[in-house]
């Protein structure tokens, strides 16, 4: 099966070697994926709300590169610095999602890649 590797663009990605998505066949998996703007800095600073938003307008951004949209989405990742804002990042993903309803996970974690970033999120799609 072909490969496909898709790039954002982000400085990151080939200095630590990884790709924002990646198609084999019907699937595409979409890396940890934060609120970069298109400008490169993060959106939403100290809103986890505006954060997954962003973050999932980067995601939707990625799967349509790979031939697929949010609808295709059957596995999200969630990773939070703070657990007490999980309805806020819940709202956001209920309004990409509701609809669609994917398997989903909300983890606490110590931190991420930067202290400004709430939220990283992963994405995993079938395109059948």
């Amino acid at each position: 099966m072909a490969r496909q590797n898709i790039a954002s663009g982000v400085k990151w990605e080939p200095m630590v070697g990884y790709s924002r998505a990646v198609k084999v066949g019907s699937q595409v998996h979409v890396s940890g994926t934060t609120a970069t703007g298109a400008d490169g800095k993060i959106v939403g600073i100290g809103d986890a709300y505006a954060q997954t938003v962003q973050t999932l307008k980067n995601i939707e951004s990625a799967l349509a590169k790979a031939g697929a949209g949010m609808k295709d989405v059957v596995r999200t990742r969630i990773y939070v610095v703070n657990i007490a804002e999980w309805e806020k990042v819940g709202k956001a993903h209920g309004e990409f999602f509701r609809d669609i309803r994917p398997a989903t996970s909300m983890l606490q974690v110590a931190a991420l890649i930067s202290p400004e970033i709430l939220v990283e999120i992963e994405a995993d799609a079938f395109v059948g």
